[in-house]
């Protein structure tokens, strides 16, 4: 009688491959916790962009947006506090800090004098009025 002895190896082609395949390249979202998330929309007419920011549950003294030429980013400190009581005792208190952000450009520059923003019931809503394109100037040549 023989026996056949074979070296075990836990990692060897199991479905714990496909659990470790990519885990650290995928976001991972905790239960009841806020999604980090910035959702835009951007319309254009003739003279201006208008974008339109989902950033609900944040103050707006806690948004900051930037313009430099074409480059928009705004960015948000997100601050969230839940606190669940039985009588006077707290049975149950979770807080939540971190900051979103979002940036990205537009095709023509802006005119950020001109610029405006709105907050209202978690939607930021910027208008960005478009910079007149310049005019190209011919050089004298001596």
């Amino acid at each position: 009688m023989t026996a056949n002895i074979s070296r075990y190896d836990p990692f060897a082609d199991t479905d714990l491959d496909d659990w470790f395949k990519g885990f650290f390249l995928r976001p991972i979202s905790l239960q009841g916790q806020p999604s980090l998330q910035m959702k835009i929309d951007v319309s254009e007419n003739d003279k201006s962009y208008t974008v339109r920011a989902d950033i609900p549950g944040v103050k707006k003294e806690d948004i900051a947006v930037n313009i430099d030429d074409n480059q928009v980013s705004i960015s948000a400190e997100v601050k969230e506090e839940k606190e669940k009581k039985n009588g006077d005792r707290v049975v149950h208190k979770e807080r939540y800090y971190g900051n979103v952000y979002r940036s990205f450009t537009l095709p023509q520059d802006v005119d950020d004098k001109a610029a405006q923003a709105h907050y209202e019931q978690g939607v930021l809503e910027l208008t960005l009025p478009k910079k007149p394109a310049g005019k190209a100037k011919q050089l004298a040549i001596s």
